[in-house]
């Protein structure tokens, strides 16, 4: 029998929530510990309370389904990027005021902050990843070296690289001082859905289509970990604080625990019902919360960070059955290895409706008639003009569904309520580019696609085909440059604007004291009469 000891350290499901009408997308928690965020394919942006009985808030606004959300640092405000192409800077509190940055030409994959929470950076559909200013509120830059939509995009812990990964089946480094791509890892078989850094900096991971998820020491540039326990792809992952854990999400509707050091599976938890979307552990990892394609955002309490690591390993030494011995492999030197699911890791399913929670009452903020102001790329929703008029910007019916930083969702709002009803492309649809799905989606439509009309040409015209998409990677350059150089004259403009307006007031100023001045003169001039 194992000791009562060893069922202690196991993770136990918190809470969970539920007030989404879709499938939940991503996850974040709030650095102060008292929130959790989520997007859904509901398009709504909800902030849960973690005090018992709290009421939760649900923002209205995109346009599409919500794909990545991120707190500040501060915990002052929420990032979302949409399908609709843009990212919404939001203010979590009763006004659910937001601000808009009109980001990419395509879907916006996902979104981040840097450490210092005055940079986001976003990653697209158009091939691009981009840099913004939040205090100004401005493009800054962009990195143009994917040949496919990016999916995922984040800042290093201090903030001096950028790691990105796509449909080029590649995950790229960049400096962000240089603007240069630094390092790139290439993988031959799927493409890579989500990236990340380790709380150190030191290594990043990356999860692909295929299952699979890898680990690089940016030290060395080699690859150190190779983990394949999920039998579907992983839509999301997230370090444990103290970089000892990893903790994915994928279409097989479950949640896997990594052991790092050992390099080993020592968890499974299932509780969804459908396919896992995303994965986040809290900053002070003693959380994690998890959403899926059946609407939940499951909180579970991670429980094994507990005690020291000595001593979860000696509680497992005690165990019926005992974990098999560390790989030899991950002992330094390391190098590049398998790990693949272990028959001896912890199944846990627990029972969802029994836990202590129950749904919160949710106020809803942002819902009416649409007014927005273009500022320099830009708009400003106060809570009297945010969106929600189930329409994209091109006057089409809204489809419910797209895809988050991790893959493409299929499916539509009455369906993903459903286990199983609603498909997550990221299980088998990785690495496929924008023209396999658009030409999927005109044929739901009942509508042949140009291009399947123009399969049986010579392969002359898929030479000028090539031409034409090498010509629109230039202009997507181009156009990039442009941004750049708008950005730094709409600055050099406020500061133009601003001091006209400075030297407007010394010349008011001065006038009035030259008028002060001449009026007391006359004030005191003796008067003659003639």
């Amino acid at each position: 029998m194992p000791s009562m000891a060893s069922v202690l350290e196991d993770p136990s499901l918190e809470r969970h929530f539920k007030g989404h009408k879709g499938a939940v997308i991503c996850t974040d928690f709030n650095p102060n510990r008292k929130q959790l965020a989520s997007g859904s394919v509901d398009k709504t942006l909800m902030i849960w309370n973690l005090a018992p009985k709290a009421r939760a808030f649900r923002y209205v606004g995109h346009q599409d389904l919500i794909t990545g959300v991120q707190f500040s640092p501060s915990g002052h405000l929420v990032a979302t990027s949409s399908k609709d192409r843009t990212v919404r800077l939001w203010t979590p509190t009763m006004k659910g005021e937001s601000t808009v940055f009109k980001a990419h030409t395509a879907t916006v994959r996902s979104v981040a902050f840097s450490h210092d929470g005055q940079r986001l950076v976003t990653a697209s559909d158009d091939k691009s990843v981009k840099v913004w200013s939040v205090h100004r509120q401005c493009f800054l830059y962009s990195l143009n070296q994917h040949t496919n939509w990016v999916r995922c995009a984040r800042f290093s812990p201090d903030s001096h690289l950028i790691a990105s990964c796509g449909d080029d089946r590649t995950v790229r480094l960049w400096d962000t001082s240089t603007k240069h791509c630094i390092n790139c890892f290439t993988d031959p078989a799927e493409s890579a859905t989500f990236v990340g850094f380790n709380s150190s900096g030191t290594c990043i991971a990356s999860s692909g289509a295929d299952s699979s998820l890898k680990i690089w020491d940016l030290r060395t540039n080699k690859l150190i970990q190779h983990y394949q326990v999920h039998s579907a792809g992983i839509n999301s992952f997230s370090f444990h604080p103290s970089n000892n854990y990893l903790i994915s999400g994928s279409s097989d509707s479950t949640v896997k625990i990594l052991d790092l050091v050992e390099g080993r599976l020592i968890y499974t938890l299932h509780g969804h019902k459908g396919a896992v979307i995303t994965v986040a552990f809290s900053r002070a990892g003693d959380l994690f919360a998890s959403g899926g394609a059946d609407g939940q955002v499951l909180m579970w309490r991670t429980n094994f960070d507990k005690k020291s690591y000595q001593d979860v390993l000696q509680q497992h030494s005690r165990r019926s059955t005992p974990d098999p011995a560390p790989h030899l492999t991950d002992i330094h030197p390391r190098t590049p290895h398998l790990h693949r699911q272990q028959r001896s890791a912890i199944q846990i399913s627990p029972a969802v409706a029994d836990t202590q929670s129950i749904d919160p009452h949710v106020i809803e903020l942002g819902r009416s008639v649409h007014s927005a102001t273009l500022l320099s790329g830009r708009t400003h929703l106060t809570p009297t003009q945010a969106a929600d008029n189930g329409r994209p910007s091109n006057g089409l019916p809204a489809r419910h569904g797209a895809s988050s930083g991790v893959g493409g969702w299929m499916g539509d709002e009455s369906t993903t309520s459903r286990a199983g009803a609603a498909v997550w492309t990221g299980e088998s649809g990785g690495g496929r580019g924008r023209r396999e799905e658009e030409e999927e989606e005109e044929e739901e439509r009942g509508q042949t696609h140009p291009l399947e009309v123009l399969s049986g040409h010579p392969s002359s015209l898929d030479c000028t085909l090539r031409h034409i998409v090498k010509q629109l990677d230039i202009l997507t350059q181009t156009v990039s440059v442009l941004e750049e150089r708008l950005s730094l004259t709409e600055d050099k403009l406020k500061d133009c604007l601003l001091n006209q307006s400075q030297i407007l007031k010394d010349v008011r100023s001065s006038g009035e004291r030259r008028r002060r001045t001449e009026s007391q003169e006359t004030d005191g001039s003796p008067i003659h009469f003639t």
